[in-house]
Protein backbone atom coordinates (compact mmCIF):
# COMPACT_ATOMS: atom_id res chain seq x y z
CA UNK A 1 0.00 0.00 0.00
CA UNK A 2 1.25 3.49 -0.90
CA UNK A 3 0.77 6.70 1.03
CA UNK A 4 0.93 10.30 -0.13
CA UNK A 5 2.25 12.93 2.26
CA UNK A 6 1.42 16.31 0.70
CA UNK A 7 2.46 19.72 1.99
CA UNK A 8 4.22 22.97 1.24
CA UNK A 9 7.31 21.95 3.26
CA UNK A 10 8.60 25.53 3.34
CA UNK A 11 10.86 24.42 4.89
CA UNK A 12 10.94 20.75 5.82
CA UNK A 13 11.09 20.41 9.62
CA UNK A 14 12.19 17.53 11.84
CA UNK A 15 8.49 17.06 12.60
CA UNK A 16 7.83 16.44 8.90
CA UNK A 17 10.85 14.15 8.69
CA UNK A 18 9.72 12.15 11.73
CA UNK A 19 6.33 11.60 10.13
CA UNK A 20 7.96 10.52 6.83
CA UNK A 21 10.23 8.05 8.67
CA UNK A 22 7.29 6.57 10.57
CA UNK A 23 5.23 6.32 7.38
CA UNK A 24 8.12 4.56 5.62
CA UNK A 25 7.86 1.82 8.26
CA UNK A 26 4.07 1.53 7.83
CA UNK A 27 3.70 1.58 4.05
CA UNK A 28 5.31 -0.12 1.05
CA UNK A 29 5.89 3.29 -0.49
CA UNK A 30 5.56 6.92 0.52
CA UNK A 31 5.32 9.81 -1.89
CA UNK A 32 6.27 13.12 -0.31
CA UNK A 33 4.80 15.77 -2.58
CA UNK A 34 5.25 19.52 -2.52
CA UNK A 35 2.07 21.37 -3.40
CA UNK A 36 2.63 24.22 -5.83
CA UNK A 37 0.28 26.85 -4.41
CA UNK A 38 0.21 30.03 -6.49
CA UNK A 39 -1.51 31.95 -3.68
CA UNK A 40 1.50 31.51 -1.37
CA UNK A 41 4.89 33.17 -1.61
CA UNK A 42 7.29 30.50 -0.35
CA UNK A 43 10.66 31.34 1.16
CA UNK A 44 12.27 28.54 -0.87
CA UNK A 45 11.69 27.73 -4.53
CA UNK A 46 9.99 24.50 -5.49
CA UNK A 47 13.33 23.10 -6.65
CA UNK A 48 15.00 23.97 -3.33
CA UNK A 49 12.23 22.33 -1.31
CA UNK A 50 12.34 19.18 -3.44
CA UNK A 51 16.11 18.97 -2.98
CA UNK A 52 15.82 19.55 0.79
CA UNK A 53 13.35 16.67 1.04
CA UNK A 54 15.38 14.36 -1.22
CA UNK A 55 18.51 14.97 0.83
CA UNK A 56 16.75 14.49 4.17
CA UNK A 57 15.00 11.27 3.06
CA UNK A 58 17.86 9.68 1.09
CA UNK A 59 18.28 7.07 3.84
CA UNK A 60 14.68 5.87 3.50
CA UNK A 61 13.96 3.13 0.95
CA UNK A 62 10.54 3.41 -0.65
CA UNK A 63 10.27 7.20 -0.28
CA UNK A 64 9.75 9.19 -3.47
CA UNK A 65 9.70 12.98 -3.75
CA UNK A 66 7.65 14.96 -6.23
CA UNK A 67 5.43 17.97 -6.72
CA UNK A 68 1.92 18.69 -7.91
CA UNK A 69 -0.70 21.34 -8.35
CA UNK A 70 -4.45 20.95 -8.28
CA UNK A 71 -6.40 18.57 -6.08
CA UNK A 72 -4.54 16.30 -3.71
CA UNK A 73 -6.89 13.39 -4.40
CA UNK A 74 -6.20 13.66 -8.14
CA UNK A 75 -2.46 13.47 -7.47
CA UNK A 76 -3.03 10.55 -5.07
CA UNK A 77 -4.76 8.68 -7.90
CA UNK A 78 -1.97 9.53 -10.37
CA UNK A 79 0.71 8.20 -8.03
CA UNK A 80 -1.44 5.19 -7.03
CA UNK A 81 -1.60 6.13 -3.35
CA UNK A 82 -4.48 4.68 -1.39
CA UNK A 83 -3.83 6.84 1.68
CA UNK A 84 -3.26 10.54 2.24
CA UNK A 85 -1.11 11.04 5.29
CA UNK A 86 -1.54 14.08 7.55
CA UNK A 87 0.19 15.04 10.78
CA UNK A 88 -1.60 16.51 13.78
CA UNK A 89 0.23 18.71 16.28
CA UNK A 90 -2.69 20.02 18.29
CA UNK A 91 -6.46 20.02 18.54
CA UNK A 92 -6.53 23.17 16.39
CA UNK A 93 -5.00 21.18 13.50
CA UNK A 94 -7.68 18.52 13.80
CA UNK A 95 -10.66 20.71 12.90
CA UNK A 96 -9.06 21.96 9.68
CA UNK A 97 -7.63 18.57 8.73
CA UNK A 98 -10.93 16.77 9.36
CA UNK A 99 -12.75 19.17 7.05
CA UNK A 100 -10.16 18.55 4.33
CA UNK A 101 -10.35 14.77 4.90
CA UNK A 102 -14.14 14.80 4.50
CA UNK A 103 -13.86 16.91 1.35
CA UNK A 104 -11.27 14.53 -0.09
CA UNK A 105 -13.44 11.53 0.77
CA UNK A 106 -16.39 13.10 -1.06
CA UNK A 107 -14.19 13.59 -4.14
CA UNK A 108 -12.37 10.25 -4.05
CA UNK A 109 -14.10 7.64 -1.86
CA UNK A 110 -11.36 5.08 -2.58
CA UNK A 111 -8.67 7.25 -0.92
CA UNK A 112 -8.41 7.21 2.88
CA UNK A 113 -6.89 9.89 5.09
CA UNK A 114 -4.69 8.76 7.95
CA UNK A 115 -3.79 11.14 10.76
CA UNK A 116 -0.57 10.57 12.68
CA UNK A 117 0.07 12.46 15.89
CA UNK A 118 3.27 14.45 15.82
CA UNK A 119 5.95 13.23 18.20
CA UNK A 120 5.69 15.22 21.44
CA UNK A 121 9.20 16.65 21.14
CA UNK A 122 8.29 18.08 17.69
CA UNK A 123 4.78 19.29 18.53
CA UNK A 124 5.82 22.95 18.73
CA UNK A 125 7.31 22.94 15.24
CA UNK A 126 5.83 24.57 12.19
CA UNK A 127 7.52 25.87 9.08
CA UNK A 128 6.34 29.38 9.99
CA UNK A 129 7.90 29.21 13.45
CA UNK A 130 11.17 27.89 12.02
CA UNK A 131 11.37 30.73 9.48
CA UNK A 132 10.65 33.31 12.17
CA UNK A 133 13.36 31.96 14.47
CA UNK A 134 15.86 31.83 11.60
CA UNK A 135 14.93 35.32 10.40
CA UNK A 136 15.94 36.75 13.78
CA UNK A 137 19.16 34.76 14.04
CA UNK A 138 17.99 31.97 16.32
CA UNK A 139 19.50 28.49 16.19
CA UNK A 140 17.20 26.17 14.23
CA UNK A 141 19.47 23.10 14.16
CA UNK A 142 17.13 21.26 16.57
CA UNK A 143 14.16 22.07 14.32
CA UNK A 144 15.25 21.15 10.78
CA UNK A 145 17.59 18.75 8.98
CA UNK A 146 21.19 20.04 8.65
CA UNK A 147 20.92 21.01 4.98
CA UNK A 148 17.77 22.99 5.66
CA UNK A 149 19.48 24.82 8.54
CA UNK A 150 22.25 25.84 6.12
CA UNK A 151 19.71 26.98 3.54
CA UNK A 152 17.93 29.09 6.17
CA UNK A 153 21.23 30.73 7.16
CA UNK A 154 21.87 31.64 3.53
CA UNK A 155 18.30 32.84 3.03
CA UNK A 156 18.48 35.23 5.98
CA UNK A 157 22.15 36.15 5.51
CA UNK A 158 23.19 34.62 8.81
CA UNK A 159 26.46 33.00 9.79
CA UNK A 160 26.65 29.34 8.88
CA UNK A 161 25.61 26.81 11.53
Amino acid sequence: MRALYPGSFDPLTLGHLDLIERAARLFDGVVVAVLQNPSKQPAFSLEQRLEQIRTATAHLPGVEVGSFDGLTVDFASRCQAQVILRGLRALSDFEFELQIAHTNKSLAPQVETLFLATAVHHSFLSSSVVKEVARFGGDVRHMVPPGVAEDLCRLFNRASV
